[in-house]
């Protein structure tokens, strides 16, 4: 899951960051909205987590022209306005969701997985495929039955694997949507992580590699 948080309040911004990541979500930070926006236009993110009062551009106009761009991309709007008037208004703009400042993280991290599941075609809340069971809101997973120990980055390409439905996935895909924009595109991390959750799935294999394409389940 891809994310970018577009708030000016840096040690906020930090915090959020900090605490999707250890959920596993790939994290991406602007200060302001201006250059929020154009991350946004030209990424394509499951969610924006957007903070309504926002320096260069204000947080409405940039949930207005996202919105209005025909991205997918699903709009958390953040704001320490909590009335049932500033709710409707930042609904109208074209947020798919509105939580008030302070909030509970917990809460924050369920919205955001809601709406990370509203972005492409629905898909089933437990993963199966070939003996594995994974389980995005526990993040948990078994194969046959066994529990494995998979870091997040593991986790995050076993699970694009697994809900492409057997499709390939490329390189560039999962560096897009596991990583976050400070990974080096040209490294290897892709490469290593399928390495080393292929030790950790066993035996039989069941990541192939396509070669010029990618990796399919």
């Amino acid at each position: 899951m891809r994310v970018l948080i577009i708030e000016d309040e840096e040690a906020l911004a930090s915090a959020i960051a900090r605490g999707l990541r250890r959920e596993g979500m790939a994290v991406d930070v602007s200060l302001d909205g201006a250059a929020g926006l154009e991350k946004a236009l030209v990424t394509p993110y499951d969610v924006v987590v957007l903070d309504r009062n926002l320096p260069e551009l204000h947080g409405d106009e940039v949930c207005r022209r996202l919105a209005g761009s025909g991205s997918e991309t699903r709009i958390l709007m953040l704001t320490a306005a909590r009335g049932l008037h500033d709710k409707v208004a930042g609904l109208n703009l074209g947020a798919d969701d509105y939580l008030g400042k302070p909030f509970a993280f917990e809460e924050l991290v369920a919205r955001v997985r809601a709406l990370a599941r509203r972005t492409g075609p629905p898909r089933p809340p437990v993963l199966r495929r070939g003996g594995l069971e994974l389980d995005p809101a526990s993040r948990r997973v078994w194969r046959e039955g066994a529990e494995l120990d998979l870091t997040n980055k593991e986790f995050g390409v076993l699970e694009a694997l697994l809900a492409a439905g057997g499709a390939v996935v490329s390189g560039e895909e999962l560096l897009e949507n596991v990583w976050d924009e400070n990974t080096d595109p040209f490294s290897n991390v892709v490469r290593v992580t399928i390495m080393t959750l292929r030790r950790k799935l066993g035996e039989p294999a069941l990541i192939e590699t396509v070669a010029g394409a990618g990796y399919r389940l």
